[in-house]
């Protein structure tokens, strides 16, 4: 597993959060997608993300052609030009920025494109979506970008410890 920053409580918990979510994708808990919306909630009440913004400076979003074609628009450009300027295509066959932090992040942690962000960014960090059982990779390794998934993380093995 990468990892993507030096999340520090995320790097003294990773073998803990392995065997934790190992335990989860064998056990496959029936109520883990609304005790995930619980906590997330609960995190999320009393996170600041413009505090972090560690997501926007260290990864980068998958981009649909829908999400080109908004910010192309948003920002007055082609979307083979908006392609060409901003991003490549990774590993997995995915459109991603060239770069991180995003090019669209401003030093107070705003994003300049908020409204026309990516599907992924508006989805980001992915705690509150059905299926949760599905996202469980991901999950483990946003816990070493956002603190609240590391949160989550924490709250979620003390209410199913006896997995």
């Amino acid at each position: 597993m990468k990892k993507i920053s030096t999340y520090k409580s995320a790097e003294k918990t990773a073998k803990e959060n392995e065997k934790f979510f190992a335990r989860l994708r064998k056990k496959k808990p029936a109520q883990l997608d609304t005790l995930v919306h619980t906590l997330h909630e609960e995190v999320f009440a009393h996170t600041d993300c413009l505090a972090c913004g560690n997501c926007c400076k260290t990864i980068s979003p998958m981009l649909t052609d829908r999400d080109i074609e908004k910010l192309a628009k948003h920002l007055k450009l082609k979307p083979s030009l908006f392609t060409e300027k901003y991003l490549h295509i990774d590993s997995d066959n995915q459109y991603v920025f060239n770069e991180t932090p995003c090019p669209f992040l401003m030093t107070d942690n705003y994003c300049l494109v908020y409204a026309q962000r990516p599907k992924a960014c508006a989805e980001y960090p992915h705690t509150d979506r059905k299926k949760f059982y599905q996202l469980l990779d991901i999950t483990l390794n946003n816990t070493f970008v956002c603190p609240a998934v590391n949160e989550i993380v924490e709250k979620m093995k003390t209410k199913l410890h006896s997995i």
